[in-house]
């Protein structure tokens, strides 16, 4: 098991911010909420200077934040469990996070990639147990040089927030601004996170089942 909870930015569940907000978030500080499932709320809210809305997705998984940290850490396997998802690297790390490249082969607007410095945190709850959280922004900086041939994501930076819930659950906080690239309209990224959130939390919900997480459990 890595010891840093680490997490690259699955690109194409998160570029998208939803345009159909309906009404105003608990605790609001601008969100509203886009849409709702059993299992999950996305909100969204506008961010200065841009067309495309900020996102931000509750939801509850059914695995300890131990099982659903050790899944999105897991990043050699996202390939096989992420959709579009071809090619990821873990660049460098420090002692409070990594820089890692991705790269996603989408249907119809073609390959992206993007390296992301990501910060990670581990805290005690309160009520018992432990909170995971790490934050990321764009460091192409720190990556390989453009490929010819597939967009460069030069805006991304978003966070999970992992917290402990009744029944041995995590209640999943998921946020996100990016900017795809490629003259894709704001309306069609801003309108396509209805379903992709909920894709994104689907994926890790299936992986958490798995006993090879389970069993690495504390």
């Amino acid at each position: 098991m890595h010891p840093r909870f680490c997490v690259l930015l699955f690109f194409i569940y998160s570029v998208f911010a939803s345009s159909l907000p309906s009404r105003a978030a608990d605790g609001t500080d601008g969100w509203t909420e886009a849409c709702r499932y059993s299992d999950l709320v996305v909100y969204s809210r506008p961010h200065d200077g841009s067309s495309l809305r900020e996102c931000k997705a509750v939801g509850t998984i059914n695995a300890e934040p131990g099982v659903v940290k050790r899944v999105i850490d897991d990043t050699a396997e996202y390939p096989k469990f992420m959709p579009y998802v071809v090619e990821t690297r873990i660049l460098s790390r420090s002692s409070d996070g990594h820089v890692g490249y991705q790269r996603i082969a989408p249907p119809l607007v073609g390959e992206r990639d993007y390296t992301v410095r990501v910060k990670c945190e581990v805290r005690p709850c309160p009520s018992g147990g432990t909170i995971y959280c790490n934050s990321w922004k764009a460091a192409n900086d720190a990556g390989p040089a453009e490929i010819k041939g597939v967009t460069r994501v030069k805006v991304t930076e978003g966070s999970w927030l992992l917290e402990p819930f009744p029944g041995g659950k995590t209640r999943a906080t998921y946020t996100i601004y990016s900017d795809s690239g490629g003259g894709i309209p704001a309306f069609i990224l801003n309108t396509a996170n209805k379903t992709a959130i909920p894709k994104l939390f689907d994926a890790i919900r299936k992986q958490a089942k798995l006993p090879k997480y389970q069993e690495k459990a504390s």
